[in-house]
């Protein structure tokens, strides 16, 4: 049975039709992305079914005793509860249930028999929404979102707006809805939470509708996709990436349609122009003429026509080394201490990637790299002919030297002349009179939008980029993406974005543990060690007793010699050929080959034991998990061979 039917909905916005013709049906298990460009009425849809905007047009329906919960971008009102009140509060039906299942038992032991019938009813409402356990599923949501068991009893107001996002979203969860409404439930999430809800909701028997940016999250996810285009819904039941095939073949197969016609119009136009006053040919071009008139002509709307596309120029050649850091220290507050003893490097022309779950200090450290703040310890030295480009979080810079109109923060910090900045702004989608709305007016994507112009203007070699895809939409996001890649500069990226992160890095830096660690390659071959660290920890212990022998004897690897510590720079000082970053990365990678050998050596310790090759596919799993463990220690040797050859 349809939990949602949506039958020709329709809005307008003071007077002004947003859109028209959108319908849908969703069951239990489907997952439905809204797609569309900022302004087009995402959110606004998603309030719609939530019932708090009202339907303009059309009819909804929802199934007998439908729970509906939203998600969205507005942070909660009520600011004196604590933590655990506002996500029980989010349901409050269930709260009633078991309210009403206690004064029930109370009957039933004063012998009233109708509270028996009225009990089995309340009963199986409360099964329906999830038992009596829902509340510890409740709290399982909130630790999933990165919250502690001491966070549960602290007061909202103690939480900063990010903590409060997710926080609306572990109370719509929480409430186990039978329709789950989310306005861009990923912001603020760090990669390991964004992957927990990733799977959560894959798991829930809840009809979803969404509305992300976040590409591998959508694909992830999503079962279908309603596209609300030029005023339009359109429906397309698929995945993400099957949707966007389909839109680029539609888009091509418009823009060809639209030229056509628009030939058959100039050869239209031409016949009437030459013999339009000319007797023997008159009727003929007065029939042309009015073909001309009822042609419904092939179009665009110009809402969906506004492409964001930039990219970098060519950038001054800096020293090899952009900058280090060595034995660096950084605290907050009093004394808290978020890296020790933490290394890095930048090197012309790298394309660095920094992760970490929250509040491990990503942004501390890229703000000391910057020059924006001191390190307890430790020292930062900068390169030869370095011009740092730096983009924050909440762009705090564009408020620099007073600046009122977005036109006015571009030109001081571009020094350009007011041509000049309104030419640079209309590339980033600033035309006409949006040049003049005052900043403190203007959306998170175009502040978002205007920070990337005056990063282009700036000529930087070096760019430090502190989560540069919030609040931008997908177009955005895939523009920034291509800029990145081209970009010939040192990037050192600060993001939850794992597409972005996916196509621009090429080394990978690591908050674990307190410190930093480096890692070769992008994001897949970090997440790729993340996942083997992962199965190693979860792997069973070798049981203490002698095993029987094994069906057939976990293969063992050939051992190789050990890779020797990189010795410190010795007294000739030419590093014995190698530079002090190239030992650096010898003990990183190191440091690798022996975590790869520890994963294998725990595993072979487990696949010892005789249920490991108890039957054809236990054996076949174990064999493959063998082979993966010792491929990771051949590649791991591999590069650290040709680091130091």
């Amino acid at each position: 049975m349809a939990v949602l039917i949506a039958s020709d909905l329709g809005k307008d916005i003071s007077g002004t039709p947003l859109f028209r013709g959108v319908s849908l049906k969703l069951e239990r298990r489907d997952r439905l992305t809204i797609a569309g460009r900022n302004g087009a009425g995402k959110t606004t849809l998603l309030r719609m079914l939530a019932g708090q905007t009202s339907v303009d047009a059309g009819e909804l329906s929802f199934e007998k005793g439908c729970r509906v919960a939203l998600h969205d971008q507005r942070p909660p009102r009520e600011r004196d509860l604590t933590l655990r009140d506002y996500v029980l509060s989010g349901a409050a039906e269930l709260v009633a249930l078991e309210q009403e299942l206690l004064e029930l038992t109370e009957r039933m032991a004063e012998g009233d028999e109708r509270a028996l019938d009225a009990y089995a009813r309340a009963e199986a409402r409360l099964e329906h929404a999830g038992g009596w356990n829902w509340r510890d599923r409740a709290a399982g949501m909130v630790r999933g979102l990165g919250f502690g068991e001491d966070d549960l009893d602290r007061r909202l107001a103690t939480f900063s707006g990010g903590q409060l996002t997710r926080a609306s979203l572990a109370r719509a969860l929480g409430a186990q809805p039978d329709l789950l409404l989310l306005d861009e439930p990923t912001n603020h999430l760090d990669i390991e939470s964004l992957e927990w809800l990733e799977q959560t909701l894959l798991s829930l028997d809840t009809a979803i509708v969404m509305v992300a940016h976040d590409r591998w999250f959508l694909e992830t996810v999503g079962t279908a996709v309603l596209e609300i285009e030029a005023g339009r819904g359109r429906f397309f039941p698929g995945t993400w990436a099957q949707w966007r095939r389909e839109a680029a073949a539609r888009e091509m197969a418009l823009g060809r349609a639209i030229e056509k016609q628009q030939a058959e119009i100039a050869r239209m136009e031409a016949f009437v122009e030459r013999f339009r006053y000319k007797a023997s040919k008159a009727r003929q071009a007065q029939s042309r003429l009015k073909r001309l008139d009822k042609m419904e002509r092939i179009d665009r709307d110009p809402r969906d026509t506004r492409e964001l596309g930039f990219k970098f120029g060519a950038v001054e050649r800096s020293g090899r080394v952009v900058f280090e850091m060595t034995g660096g220290r950084l605290e907050v507050g009093e004394g808290r201490v978020l890296l020790d003893d933490a290394d890095i490097w930048l090197e012309r022309g790298e394309h660095v990637s920094l992760v970490g779950a929250n509040g491990t200090g990503k942004t501390t450290l890229i703000e000391a790299l910057a020059g924006r703040t001191e390190p307890a310890a430790g020292k930062i030295s900068r390169g030869h002919n370095v011009k740092l480009g730096y983009l924050s979080q909440h762009a705090e810079e564009l408020t620099a030297g007073g600046a009122r109109t977005v036109l006015e923060a571009c030109q001081r910090l571009t020094g350009l002349t007011p041509g000049k900045a309104r030419a640079l702004l209309g590339t980033f989608l600033f035309s006409g009179e949006e040049v003049e709305k005052p900043l403190d007016g203007i959306s998170g994507g175009e502040r978002q939008r205007l920070t990337l112009a005056v990063l282009v203007s700036s000529g930087a070699n070096v760019l430090i980029l502190d989560e540069p895809t919030n609040h931008l939409d997908l177009d955005a996001r895939e523009a920034l993406e291509d800029a990145l890649s081209a970009y010939e500069g040192a990037l050192l990226l600060v993001s939850h974005d794992r597409a972005l992160l996916d196509a621009v890095g090429s080394r990978t830096v690591a908050v674990e543990d307190g410190t930093l660690r480096s890692y070769v390659g992008g994001w897949p071959e970090y997440a790729r060690v993340r996942e083997e660290r992962k199965a190693a920890k979860s792997a069973k212990p070798a049981k203490s007793a002698k095993p029987a022998v094994p069906k057939a004897p976990a293969p063992t690897v050939k051992p190789k010699a050990k890779p020797q510590a990189v010795t410190s720079k010795p007294a000739n000082g030419n590093g014995g050929g190698l530079s002090k970053n190239a030992r650096r990365r010898l003990r990183e990678l190191e440091r690798e080959v022996e975590a790869a050998e520890a994963v294998l050596r725990e595993l072979e310790a487990e696949l010892a034991a005789p249920d490991a090759w108890a039957t054809p596919e236990t054996s076949a799993a174990a064999s493959e998990r063998h082979r993966a463990a010792k491929r990771a220690v051949e590649e791991a040797y591999a590069r650290w061979e040709a680091a130091g050859a």
